[in-house]
């Protein structure tokens, strides 16, 4: 399928981003900060296949017709998963091209490390990863990415460079990162008229140690068209691809929805400038789905969701940096722990791949739920074995939240029946029983899915089920989709809202709703945690400071 943008705008140059500079205040980081004087504004000139003639003169280092025929890595560059002395690094070609990476301490790239990586071939959609091991411990590193014809060694692409931090090994560094989710979402892409996704310029002046992406990374099942119509008669123009024309259901079409993204310099830059942490939600494949379901949709003419999310499953593992997933590890899992020192352990969830039916989610005995068995005893084993201060169990979907599935059904664990643990809930009190009696301290819950901002604090003296110590859940996002109003709290683990911003009606525009990210810092010497609600324009929404030993209260 083919990727040629339409361009929507009178110059007919659909590129996003551009140098403009968002709004808001600048933040500490000159380590990194000083890349972008140097590689990233060059990645940052780069335009897509569609429109890369002017990419090489925007780097100003050779003519375009130097680059003629040699492989071109216009999509960018990330690392993910990111630990004391290692990450993945992630980019794609535009033909077969044998990827290799350098990395160093210092920008100039002097005695810099060379990893040999894979060959990119159609098989992957031309991407590829390179997993990075035996880096030193809490140090910036420096990384570029040259593909090289596998034929002609002397025809190699222009080199693109990224940086990222390696976790620190001593607490005393300390912990920055943001979360959110929910990109592309309801029609809403990327708008050139509004320079595209500046909240990712935004989020980079923060100088995150590293982002979570809380799940609906594409909207696969959500079609862009070229302008819609908003309340007040004005009109949002998107880019479009033809491959976002359309509900996806081919592997081809669930690739180009991951590659509609990265039309974005804002994102391709951000991506080059902060390593990531992935998971997935429902989004990536269709809304509300859960494996074994036939579709009942005339969008659709695969009716089988288990097809479906297989292809989905292959674009996803293809396009993010997942040490997890293939071809780092061949079986293939979202879920994993992601250890960031001495400070903090992120436990990445999957409540979409092992769940069970959504329903009426009142039964008496669940055993599947919403992670599946074997995810949840790998949960409760790794949270007992953690000694980091601070456990952030990174949900898809949100605890307390009652999110239906039309009329009669439940898509989360909530069902709205305030009394003991019903359904999907009944495993999650297991986890917190568990928790509690395991002596596991530290424990927050970040997630996204719902389209607005919250804060919950949950504790067993409000709760019907009362077995578990009090604990915290914020809700972020969305970061470029429809915002939609709040849902109600189920009252079975006692949640009380502290913060709410939402809007009062379904599927408002970004251009109403600013995009929400939230912002996670722990303090290296107290280990106070601060979790900060924001939205673009630089304006924090809400603030809660917790103490470790005192969660909860």
């Amino acid at each position: 399928m083919s990727d040629a943008v339409r361009p929507n705008d009178a110059s007919g140059v659909p590129v996003s981003g551009g140098p403009a500079s968002p709004e808001g205040p600048a933040a500490p980081g000159p380590a990194r900060r000083s890349l972008l004087a140097g590689g990233a504004l060059a990645t940052a000139g780069l335009a897509v296949p569609a429109f890369a003639a002017g990419s090489a003169r925007a780097a100003g280092r050779v003519p375009a017709r130097a680059w003629s025929g040699r492989p071109a890595a216009d999509w960018g560059v990330q690392a993910g998963d990111v630990g004391e002395r290692s990450g993945v690094i992630w980019a794609r070609s535009d033909r077969p091209a044998v990827m290799t990476v350098e990395t160093a301490a210092i920008e100039s790239f002097r005695g810099a490390r060379r990893w040999r990586g894979p060959l990119l071939t159609p098989g992957t959609d031309f991407t590829g990863t390179t997993a990075l091991h035996g880096l030193p411990p809490g140090e910036q590193i420096h990384y570029r990415v040259t593909l090289t014809d596998p034929d002609d060694p002397r025809r190699a692409s222009r080199p693109l460079t990224g940086t990222f931090r390696t976790v620190p090994a001593r607490r005393s560094a300390g912990v920055r990162f943001l979360w959110s989710g929910d990109i592309a979402g309801q029609g809403w892409g990327i708008n050139p008229d509004r320079g595209g996704w500046r909240v990712y310029e935004e989020m980079a002046r923060l100088d995150p140690d590293f982002f979570l992406c809380s799940g609906d990374t594409i909207y696969a099942d959500g079609p862009i068209l070229p302008s819609v119509t908003l309340p007040d008669g004005t009109v949002w123009r998107n880019l479009t691809t033809e491959a976002k024309s359309a509900v996806a259901q081919s592997l081809d079409e669930y690739r180009g929805a991951f590659r509609y993204n990265l039309l974005d310099a804002h994102l391709r830059r951000f991506n080059a400038q902060v390593p990531q942490i992935t998971q997935w939600d429902d989004h990536e494949v269709r809304n509300n789905w859960y494996p074994g379901q036939i579709l009942d949709d005339p969008l659709y003419t695969e009716k089988r969701i288990d097809v479906l999310a297989a292809r989905a499953r292959r674009a996803f593992s293809e396009y993010f940096p997942i040490g997890t997933l293939p071809p780092g590890d061949p079986d293939g899992r979202v879920h994993r722990v992601l250890r960031h020192g001495p400070l903090l352990d992120v436990f990445v969830l999957d409540m979409r791949t092992y769940r069970d039916p959504n329903s009426r989610n009142r039964q008496v005995d669940d055993p599947q739920g919403i992670l599946g068995a074997h995810q949840l005893s790998w949960l409760k084993r790794e949270l007992s074995r953690s000694r980091a201060v601070w456990k952030v169990i990174a949900a898809d979907m949100p605890l307390g939240l009652v999110v239906a599935d039309g009329a009669t059904d439940f898509e989360a664990v909530a069902q709205g029946d305030p009394g003991a643990p019903l359904g999907r809930e009944l495993q999650i009190a297991e986890l917190l029983r568990h928790i509690k009696h395991a002596r596991v301290t530290g424990t927050l819950w970040l997630t996204a899915d719902v389209h607005y901002t919250s804060a919950q604090h949950y504790a067993p003296e409000r709760a019907a089920f009362k077995d578990f110590a009090p604990f915290w859940e914020f809700v972020s996002g969305p970061l470029s989709a429809g915002g939609f109003p709040s849902v109600p709290l189920d009252g079975t683990f006692g949640p009380r809202q502290t913060f709410l911003k939402a809007p009062t009606r379904a599927n408002v525009s970004p251009a109403e709703l600013p995009p929400n990210y939230g912002e996670v810092s722990i303090d290296g010497h107290s280990g106070e945690l601060t979790v900060r609600l924001r939205e673009e324009g630089g304006r924090v929404l809400y603030t809660r400071v917790l103490r470790p030993g005192l969660v909860g209260q």
